[in-house]
Parts: C-alpha cells; sequence; structure tokens
C-alpha cells in the first residue's frame, strides 16, 4: 500500500513541485520513496511506500521492467500474483511481492493484464519507447486516483492534495471550484465520480484503464469490467449450492487477504459484515488474530460490548477504543487535511479512530465493508420497494401530506413519499434516508440551483432484472460504496499508514453476490444478509447478534446541539453565508431555527452547510 503521483506536460515539468506533491503523501507511505523523471523532464513518477510485501529495498518503486522499456509506480495490493506468475513461466523473478508481477505481466501483455488482476490498485506505467503513460484503477474502486487535464498538462495523485500542491506551487493554473459538485454534496454528503470539487481535476473512472499518448496530447479511456454485465445475468436460486459456492470463495478470498509481511488484524464493529469477516479469518490464521473496535459514551449509539462478546467468543485478542466528545474534537481540525474536499459522512471521525488504535498493534487490518450493498442490509432497499408498490405510487402524495402532520420520524418518513420524478428515485431515496436535502430543498436552498441529477440515476441494467431494492442497491455500489465509504475507509487509516483491505468487496464476490436471486438475501427469521448470516451463525452463535442494527455513527445530532454547536457559530453566521454566495442565508436562518425549536432530525443537514462553509472558509479565503 502506498501513494502515487504523477504528470506529463508539453513543457518541462517543476520536478521539485512534484517531489513535494507526492510528499504530501508520505503518511501513506513512510518506509521508502522514489522519483523518476525522464531525460526531456515531460514525464514525472513519484511514489511513497508502505511495506507490506517484500520489504526489501528491491521492492521499492519507481520499478523498472526487466528488458528496461517501462516503469511503474503502483498503489494497492494484488491478492492473485502468485497464481499470475505463472503466465510468465521462465521469468526470473528479483521479487517476492506484487508489483514486479504487475509490470511484467504488462511488459508482456500490455492492457490485457489488467483484466487478470484482482485486488485494490491504482497503477502508473510509462511506456519509455513510445511515449505512453497507462493508468488503470480497480474494478470496483477501492484505491483512489486522482487525475488533473487541461489538454496539455496532466497531473495524478492518490489523492486530490497532490494535484493541489502542484497547482499552488507551479501556479499552472489556478484551480477553480467546481460549483457542478455543490449540488451532488449537498444532496448525498458527497461528490460522485467522475466529479471533485474542482474545475479540471476529476476522479479517473474504476474498473477502466486510460493512455495518454505524450506525443499528440491524446488521452482515451477504456472500460476492461462492468458489473452490469454481472448483474443477475443467471440468478442463482438453489440455496444449498448457492450457499456452498459462497461460503468456500469467502474463506479462499479471506485467506488470499491474509498474506502479508507484517502484523495483520480486522475491524470489528460486532455486526454482522465485520464479525463474518474476523470469524473466517480466526478460523483461517493459525495464531490469535487481532481485533479492533471503538465503542462510545452514549449507550446508544455503543455496541463495543456487542464486540467484545463476540471477540470473546472467537478467541481473538481484542482491543476497544472508548470515544468521548473529546476525541472527536481532537480530531476535528484535521477532516478537511485528511479528505481534501467537502465530505459530510461524520463516521468519518470514528473510522480515524480505530485505525490510529489497530496501528499502533498492526500495519494491515481487514474489513467488513460491502456486505450491506450485495446483501440487502440498508433500511433504504425496503423503501425502494415500499415505493413501488401501485397504491403508493398512486396515493404519495396525500400521503406526504397526511404524514408531515405527525411526530419528526413521520416528518422523515413523509419526506420520502415526496420525490420529484421516478426517473430520480435513487437519489432521493439515499438522500432522505441519510437526513440530506432533496431536490424539492435545494431549489429553495441553492442560490444557483441549476442541477440536473438523472444522468446520477441511471442504472445500465435490464428494466426487469432486479426489483427495487435490488436496484437502489446497485445505485450504492456505483456511488455510495465507492465515493463515501471507501473513501472513508482509504483515507482515515492511511492517515494512520494502515492499509484496511476490503475481502467482502473482491471481485469474485462481488460478480456472485449480483447473481444471487433475492429470496437468498432477504428471508422471513432471519431478516437481510441470509446467506451471510447462515455461515457466520456456524461460527458464532446466533444469539450473540438478535438486536437491532446501529451503524458506525457518532452521536452528531446531540453534539450538534451541545459541544459541537461552536462549528455553527463559527461556519453558519450570515456574514459567512454571504460572503460565499452559494446558499440563501434566509434559507439558513430558518433551517438554524426549526433545527433549535425541535426538528432535530435536520441535524445532517446543518452537517453539510457546516462542512461546505468550511471547506470554502479554509481553501478559498
Amino acid at each position: 500500500m502506498c501513494g502515487i503521483a504523477g504528470g506529463f506536460s508539453n513543457q518541462k515539468l517543476d520536478k521539485q513541485a512534484l517531489q513535494q506533491a507526492t510528499d504530501r503523501l508520505s503518511h501513506r507511505g513512510p518506509d521508502a520513496y522514489g522519483y523518476y523523471l525522464n531525460d526531456s523532464d515531460t514525464i514525472f513518477l513519484g511514489h511513497r511506500r508502505l511495506s507490506i510485501l517484500d520489504l526489501s529495498e528491491t521492492a521499492n518503486q519507481p520499478m523498472y521492467s526487466a528488458d528496461g522499456r517501462y516503469v511503474m509506480v503502483y498503489n494497492g495490493e494484488l491478492y492473485n500474483y502468485e497464481s499470475l506468475r505463472n503466465k510468465l513461466p521462465n521469468f526470473s523473478w528479483k521479487t517476492t511481492g506484487d508489483s514486479e508481477v504487475i509490470l511484467e505481466l504488462f511488459a508482456s501483455f500490455g492492457t490485457k493484464s489488467f483484466t487478470w488482476f484482482n485486488g485494490m490498485f491504482a497503477i502508473a506505467i510509462y511506456d519509455i519507447h513510445e511515449n505512453k503513460l497507462y493508468l488503470c484503477r480497480d474494478q470496483i474502486g477501492i484505491k483512489p486516483l486522482f487525475y488533473y487535464w487541461d489538454g496539455k498538462t496532466f497531473i495524478f495523485g492518490s489523492e486530490l492534495k497532490v494535484v493541489v500542491t502542484h497547482s499552488k506551487l507551479t501556479g499552472v493554473e489556478k484551480l477553480e471550484i467546481n460549483k457542478e459538485a455543490i449540488p451532488y454534496f449537498l444532496h448525498l454528503g458527497f461528490i460522485p465520480e467522475p466529479h471533485t470539487i474542482y474545475r479540471q481535476v476529476y476522479k479517473f473512472p474504476s474498473a477502466n484503464y486510460a493512455v495518454l499518448d505524450c506525443a499528440s496530447n491524446n488521452l482515451d479511456f477504456f472500460r476492461y469490467w462492468s458489473a452490469e454485465q454481472h448483474f443477475l445475468s443467471e440468478p442463482l436460486i438453489s440455496e444449498q449450492k448457492t450457499l456452498a459456492t459462497y461460503k468456500h470463495l469467502l474463506f479462499d478470498v479471506i485467506e488470499s487477504q491474509m498474506i502479508s509481511d507484517v502484523p495483520l488484524g480486522t475491524f470489528l464493529s460486532g455486526g454482522i459484515d465485520s464479525s463474518l469477516v474476523t470469524a473466517v479469518a480466526s478460523k483461517i490464521s493459525k495464531q490469535k488474530v487481532k481485533s479492533f473496535s471503538i465503542g462510545f459514551n452514549e449507550a446508544k449509539y455503543d455496541e463495543s460490548a456487542y464486540a467484545e462478546d463476540i471477540a470473546t467468543n472467537l478467541g481473538t485478542e481484542h482491543h476497544t477504543f472508548k470515544v468521548s466528545v473529546d476525541d472527536i474534537l481532537e480530531l476535528i481540525p484535521s477532516l478537511l487535511e485528511v479528505y481534501d474536499e467537502p465530505y459530510a459522512d461524520s463516521s468519518a471521525f470514528p473510522t480515524m479512530l480505530v485505525s490510529r488504535l489497530a496501528r499502533q498493534h498492526v500495519t494491515v487490518t481487514l474489513s467488513g465493508d460491502g456486505g450491506d450493498e450485495l446483501f440487502q442490509g440498508y433500511g433504504m432497499y425496503a423503501w425502494a420497494n415500499r415505493l413501488s408498490k401501485p397504491l403508493n405510487k398512486i396515493m404519495r402524495k396525500p400521503i406526504y401530506h397526511i404524514t408531515q402532520m405527525g411526530n419528526n420520524r413521520y416528518k422523515r418518513a413523509a419526506e420520502l413519499f415526496d420525490y420529484p420524478s421516478p426517473k430520480r428515485l435513487h437519489t432521493h431515496i439515499f438522500s432522505q434516508e441519510q437526513y440530506f436535502f432533496s431536490e424539492k430543498e435545494l431549489n429553495n436552498l441553492l442560490i444557483n440551483n441549476a442541477f440536473n441529477f438523472e444522468s446520477i440515476n441511471r442504472l445500465d441494467i435490464p428494466e426487469n432484472s432486479a426489483n427495487p431494492a435490488e436496484k437502489q442497491a446497485f445505485w450504492d455500489i456505483k456511488y455510495y460504496l465507492k465515493d463515501d465509504l471507501l473513501v472513508k475507509v482509504d483515507r482515515a487509516s492511511m492517515q494512520y499508514s494502515l492499509e484496511c483491505r476490503v475481502p467482502l468487496l473482491d471481485t469474485r464476490i462481488v460478480e456472485l453476490g449480483l447473481n444471487i436471486d433475492y429470496r437468498l438475501k432477504v428471508r422471513e427469521g432471519y431478516g437481510t444478509k441470509y446467506l451471510m448470516k447462515k455461515v457466520l451463525y456456524d461460527l458464532v452463535p446466533r444469539k450473540l447478534f438478535e438486536r437491532p442494527k446501529k451503524g458506525f455513527a457518532i452521536p452528531l445530532k446531540e453534539w450538534l446541539q451541545g459541544p459541537l454547536k461552536y462549528l455553527i457559530n463559527d461556519y453558519l453566521d450570515e456574514e459567512t453565508i454571504r460572503q460565499y454566495g452559494v446558499v440563501s442565508p434566509e434559507y439558513v436562518k430558518d433551517l438554524l431555527q426549526q433545527f433549535q425549536g425541535g426538528k432535530d432530525y435536520l441535524y445532517n443537514r446543518i452537517w453539510l452547510l457546516v462542512v461546505l462553509h468550511w471547506w470554502l472558509k479554509a481553501y478559498r479565503a
């Protein structure tokens, strides 16, 4: 696991500026660093290494192919690298890790090799002979990759700060705010691919590779894998056969992801997903697995006791960190530095804390991300089915008005019925389940309210291939999972030089999960995640999980009314709102009065506005 950076320009690149930009990623790679600059000073590659496999200096990067034609920087882990060595049976390997395998396969087979890779990765390879730069990102989008392109200068990096730092140091072009990204942020809490908060700066698309011809300034993208091609192509309906297949694959995947030359552990929240990963890892491991969890002083948010019971049952070496508001207050100043652009998932804070705790004991962790999206774990999926019922479609406006007269819980539910159009239902369900701004609210909130969410709602799957709940989950895989949840874990863990692997998002498991019939995911008596629970309950007693799902959130509502209230005062005062001219001061004032007057379910809308103006103030003052 590492941090990568690089660039191309028609003019000579500023080597010192690019080295400094690369070194902004030192938290991603504290163990070694290296740089490459071609003879004409027009191509640069930079690398910061976190040593996980083959700890020798021979495995440092940039790495050159045996024939001297290619040079590579790479971030991530390839889990099938050992078997891929067999494609070059006569090659004399100099290292025991995965980086050399990637490079030499590319040297021999070109971009075809990308289709063989199973892991999490962002790769940059420069062809010295043909003066071409190749970039590739993993199928699910686990590892980040950003790029700037104005037709003459191309800058890329593992985090946005590479592009921002290079821009500030060279003055190539002052980065401008991408105003199209702000409605997405206020509606979803994150900025979806390919957008970023800056114009001409993009999130590199997952499951794609790109070729930059440095002689002609031509940049082309190619998709090498598509989740849509696997979505319910042949639904698996046999419980016995599908369960056996899933269990075998799960054990195989987790075993492959436990390969490491440094200490490894697991995140254990006490929920189904992380417990399943920890249980399987404990079954496989020849020694005690180290597990890590976070608890809260507020009882209704605290699942640490459940995690401890599961850890005791599995016999892990368990570590718990109880979070207080003071711990969050300590981390708050670092939020913008860690995430680089407006990002509203407040569970980033406990994720950072558990990552910091784990790094004191291990260098690699396994997490349970992905189970909810593949096995119907979220309540919003049930809402998708509910809203699709013919009677609810006909009566949704009357239901909305009647429900609005109830308590806060009913008022929240009412908003789900008030969707603008069936063509924009996926984002509406998501935004209202997360307590974010609806399209109707954005029209009143934004001073420039030109936005269109139809393209992000389109799913390229056959209309009758899935029920509404499955379609909503597929939307999550394409957007929420990739651009929120995986971003949260990547930045939080790498901030402390901790590699976090996500076995439930192995490409093979994703392909299988998309083909499992809905009735094997949701079952009466089990609820959601039926097949996952069948595997888990063979390893851990079912009674340990007979409790409501809580998630991994901080008590944001209570803290915004107490110790975090200063953020509202600092960033949502009328002067600040008017200074940046993004949202209506009158609307914000009214929203705050409603929040303080008892409509506490508005807390996430308040948090969105705080984060947005905090970022504007910090980066655009």
